[in-house]
């Protein structure tokens, strides 16, 4: 760009718009060199000052749809998954569907008791070499981050249940974990303090580099029914009303899903069409 534009950021912080991150997102939605640079060229003359990252993502979505409607999919995955809310029982249905296709046995919102009190977990997750605890905080709104405090309070809770007789019965060949997971992002401080602590996992959307959210998602291939542009906002809620999060659910639920919410016949074509573009061989 000739001239340097500034734009603002989710938290309501200025930023000189930089083109390379959103070739980054457009290059890990899998979207080809051609097609990149030309929704960067287009959203780049079209800038002014003030424009909001959000408005820039949409833009960049709705070009994207135009090439590649699979990939547009992909992109839209970190606004898909803030849009589970507004409570967390979906993001939290959606970590556990991640957990067990990892081949995790997995338990939901169970109450433990720890040395002092009892406390409801969010999740329980076992195979044969692991026991991992989770804590899992959703926000719905991308300038959200969860700071020091946020992290304090969760290895608080880890370690009074980690002294208590549920913790102690644990399998002792089995590696215990403790992990905090966010669909944003955590603080520096919060960072910096969870490098120190070794026996707590911070995962973010992109922290940390290897194992983040994203890609745990993506691995998986295991995408939330608020990626699809093919349904309504209204149809969305309707199935995770029902606890059915999964594009794959509806892939495979197909004509039962989606009489049990009232979709009609062509959407729901339109639907199945697009999660077999997005996930391959459903």
């Amino acid at each position: 760009m000739s001239k340097q534009i500034y734009i603002i950021k989710a938290n309501g912080e200025k930023e000189f718009f930089d083109n390379s991150k959103l070739e980054n997102s457009l290059r890990k939605a899998g979207a080809g060199a051609p097609v990149i640079a030309t929704i960067v060229n287009k959203i780049e003359n079209e800038l002014k000052d003030g424009t909001e990252t959000i408005e820039i993502y949409r833009r960049a979505f709705d070009l994207l749809d135009k090439f590649e409607r699979g990939t547009a999919a992909q992109y839209s995955l970190r606004h898909a998954v803030l849009e589970l809310g507004p409570t967390g029982f979906p993001f939290e249905n959606f970590i556990g569907a991640i957990f067990r296709a990892k081949g995790f046995e997995t338990k939901l919102r169970q109450r433990i008791k720890g040395l002092c009190i009892s406390y409801e977990v969010d999740l329980m997750a076992r195979n044969d070499e692991k026991f991992i605890i989770g804590e899992v905080k959703f926000h719905n709104k991308r300038g959200i981050k969860s700071d020091l405090k946020v992290v304090l309070y969760v290895k608080e809770r880890f370690d009074d249940i980690e002294k208590g007789e549920f913790y102690g019965n644990i399998d002792r060949n089995l590696k215990k974990e403790k992990w905090l997971i966010t669909n944003t992002k955590f603080t520096t401080r919060a960072i910096d303090y969870g490098r120190c602590c070794a026996d707590l996992m911070l995962v973010s959307w992109n922290y940390p580099k290897q194992g983040n959210l994203y890609q745990l998602i993506t691995e998986a291939g295991l995408y939330p029914i608020t990626c699809l542009k093919t349904l309504g906002r209204n149809d969305k809620k309707l199935f995770l009303d029902r606890n059915i999060v999964l594009c794959r659910e509806l892939s495979q639920g197909r004509e039962r899903l989606f009489n049990l919410v009232g979709i009609p016949a062509e959407k729901r074509e339109n639907a199945l069409e697009e999660i077999s573009n997005l996930i391959p061989n459903t």
